[in-house]
């Protein structure tokens, strides 16, 4: 369904040693990284697409969006407490804890936080535990 997300940010660098290490622990792989345009992207697996980019906007400031959300796939209900923890010790802000969450499926079992630019993200199992 999709090719790419993309991801805007402030500072680079700072939006970089966030998501690398987030991305890491759910087990997606960088494919690339220019600091100098500056942009970075993840690959899926198995496949080459969809791609999750983080980079600088071309039309210049970046301003995080009302209603827009980025959900990350986690393997385990485990891993999603990780993630939530991980990203809130790189600077993140929580936006609802780590839980289930059976208004969505009997199993849905997410958290949700912003990035330091103020991007809204979601880690999610979808497994019973």
């Amino acid at each position: 369904m999709f090719s790419h997300v993309c991801i805007g940010t402030r500072d680079f660098e700072r939006a970089l040693a966030f998501y690398r290490p987030l991305l890491a622990l759910l087990g997606v792989t960088e494919r690339f990284c220019d600091p100098a345009r500056p942009w970075a992207g993840w690959q899926s697996s198995p496949g080459p697409r969809p791609l999750l980019l983080l980079g600088a906007p071309f039309e210049g400031e970046h301003e995080p969006g009302n209603g827009q959300m980025v959900a990350l796939l986690a393997a385990t209900r485990v891993q999603v407490d990780q993630a939530h923890a991980l990203a809130l010790a790189q600077g993140g802000r929580c936006e609802g804890p780590p839980g289930l969450r059976p208004q969505y499926h009997a199993h849905y079992y997410g958290a949700y936080f912003r990035d330091p630019d103020g991007n809204k993200l979601c880690v999610a199992c979808h497994e019973a535990e």
